[in-house]
């Protein structure tokens, strides 16, 4: 998940007259398009697969036009992507509109103009972005896009699989909190991946005949910080509530720090959604009330976009969406597995690696 309209984005395209999703996830930007090498850290499996056209033929040249925010979600995603076009043999240039929907506009007209054979968007505003995708696709160029909506059916779409994420952090709540139990609940409605976690919200709770004593919640250029009066003045009225989910991280930062306010930390409980440095970091304090979340790693979402796209180049990807599952992670393991950060997590939840997502014997893997 990972943030705000200038900030973060690891939730995905907003629908709400959409600031896309540049409100939910997160990373620095640059401001010129360059060329990119890749992460150093990352290694590949070897293919054992002879390569299909156009990567038997040398280079194969992609842009990618990115609309990143601040924070560690972005960076990693954008490494994850330079590591795996560097292992393909791609040629990857690219662009960063540092949320500027104009310039990315222009940067997208330049990708198609650079003779690129594949562009990758990642984020973005759809009504800013739609004609220069539907020129791209004219053109013949495929297009994959990540957290975008987009009315092209021959463009690739990929993103996390809200849906999945929610669950997982929802089957721990539940075996944590039983039945029937008084919850509270920090939400906003209008984001598309938000909404997904809604629906797997209502149905978990109905399910396990909780109730929900309070909803509040916003997303604003601080939601960490803007959400804690919210949460405070809600548990105030409802200081018996024994779990609270925040199905996204800032959300959830901004509850851990009303919660803690309030002195309730051993009593009520948070569980939250996404993950990254910043998130272990909060989750493993001492005496955080952060219990469990859920997420997928943005450097093996990253590197899995670009394996999509080259799927696609090759006439192998036999799809038009591509969702990356989430893995549960709770405190209790990242204490006991004294993991400090995504690099130590990643050794310990190989699935988040997403080695089986949008490959083949020609595709050497990247790991992170």
């Amino acid at each position: 998940m990972s943030r705000t309209a200038r900030t973060r984005v690891p939730l995905a395209a907003l629908s709400l007259a959409s600031v896309s999703a540049l409100f939910l996830a997160g990373c620095s930007q640059s401001s010129n398009a360059s060329r990119s090498t890749g992460d150093q850290a990352a290694s590949a499996a070897a293919a054992t697969g002879k390569k299909p056209a156009p990567f038997s033929k040398g280079n194969v040249k992609v842009a990618l036009v990115r609309q990143s925010g601040a924070g560690d979600y972005f960076e990693q995603w954008g490494n994850g992507a330079k590591a795996q076009a560097k292992a393909l043999g791609i040629d990857l240039t690219v662009y960063d509109a540092q949320a500027d929907n104009a310039k990315q506009a222009t940067d997208l007209s330049s990708a198609i103009n650079s003779g690129a054979q594949a562009i990758v968007v990642d984020h973005g505003f759809p009504a800013t972005i739609q004609p220069e995708i539907d020129q791209a696709v004219k053109k013949g160029i495929k297009v994959v896009v990540y957290d975008v909506e987009t009315t092209n059916k021959s463009v690739v779409s990929t993103k996390q699989d809200d849906a999945s994420m929610a669950q997982a952090v929802l089957d721990v709540m539940a075996k944590d909190l039983g039945k029937k139990a008084k919850v509270g609940y920090v939400n906003v409605a209008g984001y598309a991946a938000l909404d997904k976690r809604d629906s797997v919200w209502k149905k978990t709770a109905d399910a396990h005949g909780w109730k929900q004593a309070f909803k509040v919640g916003k997303v604003t250029d601080s939601t960490a910080t803007d959400n804690v009066p919210l949460v405070s003045a809600a548990l105030t009225q409802n200081s018996d509530v024994t779990g609270v989910f925040a199905p996204y991280d800032e959300l959830a930062k901004g509850t851990v720090l009303a919660v803690q306010n309030k002195k309730l930390q051993g009593k009520v409980k948070v569980f939250g959604a996404d993950v990254s440095n910043a998130d272990i970091q909060n989750m493993t304090a001492k005496d955080s009330p952060w219990v469990a979340t859920a997420g997928t790693d943005p450097s093996a979402v990253g590197a899995a976009v670009v394996r999509t796209a080259a799927l696609e180049l090759a006439g192998q990807l036999n799809t038009t969406s591509v969702e990356f599952p989430a893995v549960a992670i709770t405190q209790d393991f990242l204490k006991q597995n004294k993991i400090e950060n995504m690099d130590q997590l990643r050794t310990a939840l190989p699935a988040l690696n997403l080695s089986k997502v949008s490959t083949a014997d020609w595709i050497p893997n990247v790991a992170h």
